[in-house]
């Protein structure tokens, strides 16, 4: 995301399963390289070398991981997520991210749900005027960074023109170079009007905006993302980004990709999730889009080499 700018799978782990696992991962996590502070593809490689597998998973150290366990309707963990409220002209996006649980709320079955909404009952103001929709946007500045390792989520994204989900990561010192100097690794991006379609970006010097660097993948046989829980991740190592659908990498990028322009990669980036209602890219809602709509995130993990 540029920054010029029934929830319950009964196919998924059982939560009891996934936390055993990730506490027992998390013992290995002695001494972490991450800092826990505040368009053509390349080839894809071999999909059985990208670090996805539940084998090369457990042979690494947790650095991050939200399972969003927690009562129907509270907060995200503020010791882990910031929330940002305002709204984003240089998208022209249309909603106000709002405070609280408004619109970012764990569903009590170990899911967080961020909902957009046609709605102002704060008579927000955005930059066209009074707002017509709110929605939320949460991050791990200053509480996580990470510099490399697996970063992963999976979720349920929503559908309709002008929706726009997306699970991504700024450069940390973007307050002192500003973007796109900062770079931005947009881990998962899905326009509505798209909605068997998500892409995966890098953004940064030379390489901004509709300039990036990335691809696009597409689920097979017409299926539509928002019809399923779908895992998405980076492997990200030094010189080298690589992007994953279900485990399926989709394209590799490193610093020959670039033009020429600077690899700005190799430095400590915070994460975001949001969901956006409108803007350049998705256009806005039309008569045919339903609100509410809702991006549902069973976690989010961050793991790296011990």
């Amino acid at each position: 995301m540029t920054v010029v700018s029934p929830h319950h799978d009964a196919r998924r782990p059982s939560r009891m399963r996934r936390r055993a696992l990730y506490s027992a991962l998390s013992l290995l996590c002695c001494s972490l390289a991450m800092t826990a502070l505040p368009a053509g593809a390349s080839a894809a490689p071999d999909p059985h070398t990208a670090a996805s597998s539940t084998a090369s998973r457990a042979a690494q150290a947790v650095a991050f991981a939200d399972e969003f366990d927690g009562p129907a309707g509270s907060a995200v963990d503020g010791g882990k997520w910031l929330t940002e409220t305002g709204d984003n002209v240089n998208n022209h996006e249309r909603q106000y991210y709002t405070a609280g649980d408004d619109n970012a709320a764990l569903d009590g079955q170990g899911n967080l749900v961020i909902t957009a909404r046609k709605e102002n009952p704060g008579n927000y103001q955005c930059w066209y005027g009074t707002c017509e929709y709110t929605s939320s946007r949460l991050n791990t500045s200053g509480k996580f960074t990470a510099t490399y390792g697996h970063v992963e989520s999976r979720m349920k994204i929503p559908r309709g023109q002008g929706i726009w989900p997306a699970f991504w990561m700024l450069g940390a010192d973007i307050g002192s170079v500003g973007w796109p100097n900062s770079g931005e690794i947009d881990i998962m991006e899905n326009v509505g009007f798209e909605p068997g379609t998500v892409h995966g970006t890098l953004h940064g010097p030379g390489y901004s905006g509709s300039g990036g660097i990335g691809a696009g993948y597409t689920l097979p046989g017409g299926a539509a993302f928002a019809d399923d829980f779908h895992t998405f991740a980076v492997d990200w190592a030094p010189d080298s980004i690589t992007w994953s659908v279900d485990g399926t990498v989709y394209q590799t990028r490193t610093p020959a990709d670039l033009n020429g322009n600077d690899w700005v990669f190799d430095k400590p980036f915070f994460l975001i999730l949001n969901l956006a209602v409108g803007g350049y890219w998705p256009g806005d809602p039309d008569g045919s889009t339903a609100f509410p709509q809702q991006l549902v995130v069973d976690y989010v993990r961050v793991t790296t080499s011990d």
